[in-house]
């Protein structure tokens, strides 16, 4: 199988806490957190790498956050190469409610890279296209302040260029630029899609963002699973989910849904069903876990206990 390459623009230290009960305003006392490499690409790589699948993570990094940040990444054994930047890398941080059910995740903004640092990370990336090794490019997370505007759509073009698909999964504008671009699968979630589209409702959005020249979007809907819409079936779309929503961390849900549907194209799998199925079932595995970037062995298991929808739309 050919390497699955992922690009975070915005990395980050997550801290995961395992907090039993919060209680806003109170002081809580909690263990030491879980701390790792982060980001929307580097949870993507993470997941391809433990399930055993060639992958190479590019990222900036910066500043003593950065260390960490790379230190970490380097005892996960995680095939990767870093930009070295002057910004300081920034922290996540996720409190997860071990009784309530519910996870509260503060993300720092992040800081402006130069536009050198920015010419490096795509050096980077066209060296990882080099030759005949990758099987598609993943873009993936929120851009820093200051980010070129053009950043997503660059990475769609470099990959079209190697002869490779584009996997894009971010938010606001930058999901706009990359269906225009002609991203061969974006993966927004439900609310990311409705605001970065202004629609009223998911497949409006959806359709909006392949008329613009996504060929495939895939969108987590919650505890209503996740939905797929093709350029190829403009009737209607797919939607798959369990018989019941599971309790856990859905932090890195998303991720493990790009992860396979990274590993699906990278092997040369373009079957819309069979790469909703994986991406539905990897994405649920992940909430059975303490922190993004790993999902649970029992992923087929789940795979085998999804229901597939197929809506007519008019």
């Amino acid at each position: 199988m050919k390497r699955v390459v992922t690009v975070t623009p915005n990395p980050a230290i997550d801290l995961s806490y395992q907090v039993a009960g919060i209680t806003p305003g109170a002081s809580h006392r909690v263990a030491a957190p879980l701390s790792r490499a982060g980001g929307k690409g580097l949870n993507v790589a993470r997941v391809a790498h433990q399930l055993g699948h060639p992958v190479l993570a590019l990222a900036p990094s910066g500043g003593a956050v950065g260390a960490e940040f790379a230190a970490e990444l380097r005892s996960s054994g995680v095939p990767h190469r870093l930009v070295p930047v002057a910004a300081e890398t920034r922290r996540s941080i996720a409190l997860v409610d071990t009784v309530g059910g519910e996870t509260s995740i503060f993300n720092e903004q992040g800081s402006p890279l130069q536009p050198s640092e920015w010419q490096a990370l795509a050096a980077a990336v066209v060296e990882a296209l080099d030759g005949q090794g990758a099987g598609v490019l993943v873009g993936s997370g929120s851009l820093p302040p200051g980010a070129p505007a053009d950043f997503y759509p660059a990475l769609v073009r470099l990959a079209h260029d190697a002869g490779i698909p584009a996997v894009v999964d971010t938010s606001g504008p930058g999901i706009i630029a990359a269906a225009r671009a002609g991203a061969d699968l974006l993966k927004p979630n439900n609310h990311e899609l409705l605001e970065a589209t202004g629609e009223g409702s998911l497949e409006a959005a959806a359709r909006q963002l392949i008329a613009l020249g996504a060929k495939t979007v895939l969108v987590s809907a919650g505890a209503e699973g996740m939905l797929a819409f093709h350029h190829e079936a403009p009737g209607g779309y797919w939607s798959a989910r369990l018989p019941e929503p599971l309790r856990g961390n859905p932090t890195g849900a998303g991720d493990a849904g790009v992860a396979a549907a990274a590993v699906a194209l990278a092997s040369g799998v373009s079957d819309i069903l069979t790469i909703l199925r994986s991406a539905t079932a990897w994405s649920a595995a992940a909430v059975l876990m303490p922190a993004a970037g790993e999902i649970s062995p029992l992923y087929a298991d789940l795979e085998n206990q999804l229901i597939l929808t197929w809506k007519e739309t008019l």
